[in-house]
């Protein structure tokens, strides 16, 4: 028998029809993946009426778009032309590749090196960025954020997030800075805008260098503006499971033309590199690695890039109307923009799980298990920090008011898929990825003063910090 959820609003008893068709569905009425054909929102129980918990047909019984997204009528030309040439290493592809990136975000200049994670070890490093420095981020990001600082040597000090927002809090972020802070590293998480204007003219005022993190945030915008574009520097990735994926990938973008020079010069090894390191050919003035990416990784790029637009616009669409749509449902709580965004990412849609509104009854693990027996890709529980192997060796395992929060947190998977209409009616669906890749990280040890003048960018000396 089908269910009716047509609830006039202001009613009382339509909240509770509201919210206990939300349980009951989770995901029928907000949606399933961004696939081709629309679904019965009424379809999630059984021809005995039974729900998917207790063995019911599921509310979406189709497949889900792949990910990454492929066409090989448009997409393999430029593959297979660089694949039969046998020039696989750096040349005219990786350039083309830097030369639209830098354009598509609005920057000079764009260096594409192996991954995001070397991306933000390298800009860090060529801001002289180094042992007995201290650069502030938020705790809710990826561990690569903070590994980039370490692999510099110097010291992640964590700012709270707002919890409606998820982005770093300038209120706090101020009370944050010691005489040891040397920059800052907001982390445009889940692919929403942190508000870049007041993070920026904190910096200005403290003369701080700020390097971006929108490894989630490709096209993201603020007052038209794109993220990674606001500070000394921003850091893109190309991972395969990103919006803009190449397998693996990543990129650096700024308008410092001799900063660029020197991020050249150190993803090949250090040798010269632009007026700032000498001239090509001369040899080896810097210390270098080897970060540089593939003619086939390039072409990939260019393949995905041309789509990216487009989809973009549609996953912010559909982002905004999902969020129209389940909004005043009493115990969810959706994302809130920082001020000025004008354009989101969505590499993920959060909104947070209020239990007491639920009637305390259905905790975030019982409601993310009948979210995916609905068959909403819903992500797993959030891995604690305190199970990630590194903090349990760096850091110490205390959780800061962000982190606590966050337990009722949850991310909505969103497929890249974006060849798709925007959504509309009762198809509304799902977009984003498979799973939440972040989680909260506690508070590192802090290096002493005479440890950090015998270190080096490649060994540090710890000692745990002392319990107040």
């Amino acid at each position: 028998m089908k269910t009716n959820v047509t609830v006039a609003a202001g009613n009382s008893g339509g909240s509770k029809l509201r919210r206990r068709f939300f349980v009951k569905s989770t995901c029928a009425a907000a949606g399933a993946a961004l696939t081709y054909q629309p679904f019965n929102v009424n379809a999630g129980t059984g021809a005995a009426g039974a729900p998917a918990l207790l063995g019911g047909q599921k509310a979406h019984s189709g497949g889900w778009p792949k990910w990454p997204q492929w066409t090989p009528e448009t997409d393999e030309a430029g593959l297979l032309k660089v694949i039969r040439s046998g020039v696989w290493s750096r040349a005219d592809v990786v350039s083309e590749f830097e030369k639209r990136w830098a354009a598509a975000m609005g920057a000079k200049r764009c260096l594409a090196v192996v991954n995001g994670t070397n991306a933000l070890i390298t800009a860090l490093a060529q801001l002289d960025v180094g042992a007995g420095d201290e650069v502030i981020l938020p705790p809710y990001t990826f561990i690569a954020t903070p590994q980039s600082i370490l692999i510099n040597g110097a010291i992640p000090v964590f700012c709270d997030v707002d919890p409606a927002t998820y982005q770093i809090d300038p209120v706090q972020l101020e009370a944050k800075i010691t005489p040891r802070t040397r920059a800052i590293l907001p982390v445009h998480i889940l692919g929403l805008p942190a508000d870049m204007t007041a993070v920026m003219a904190i910096a200005k005022k403290h003369n701080l260098i700020v390097v971006e993190d929108a490894c989630q945030a490709w096209l993201a915008e603020i007052g038209g503006k794109k993220c990674g574009t606001f500070g000394n520097a921003g850091c893109y990735s190309f991972q395969n499971s990103k919006n803009m994926a190449v397998g693996e990938g990543g990129a650096i973008v700024s308008d410092d033309e001799a900063f660029m020079d020197r991020c050249y010069s150190y993803h090949n090894y250090g040798n010269a590199y632009g007026t700032a390191v000498g001239s090509v050919g001369s040899g080896t003035p810097m210390l270098g690695t080897k970060q540089r990416i593939t003619e086939y990784q390039a072409a990939i790029g260019l393949a995905q890039l041309e789509r990216l637009p487009q989809e973009a616009e549609t996953r912010h669409a559909n982002a905004e109307y999902l969020k129209d749509r389940i909004r005043d449902i009493p115990g969810i709580a959706p994302y809130v923009f920082s001020p000025g965004v004008t354009r989101a990412a969505f590499h993920l849609f959060p909104f947070r799980y209020l239990q007491d509104a639920f009637g305390g009854g259905l905790t975030r693990a019982d409601f993310l298990k009948r979210s995916r027996l609905r068959a909403c890709p819903a992500p797993p529980a959030t891995r604690r920090s305190t199970r990630c192997p590194m903090c349990g060796t760096l850091f110490r395992p205390r959780i800061s008011g962000a982190c606590t929060r966050r337990r009722n947190w949850i991310t909505l998977p969103g497929w890249r898929a974006t060849n798709v209409p925007k959504m509309t009616g009762s198809a509304t669906r799902w977009f984003g990825c498979r799973r939440t890749c972040c989680w909260p990280i506690g508070r590192p040890w802090t290096i002493s003063r005479r440890q950090s003048r015998k270190s080096t960018r490649t060994r540090t000396n710890w000692r745990k910090r002392e319990e107040p």
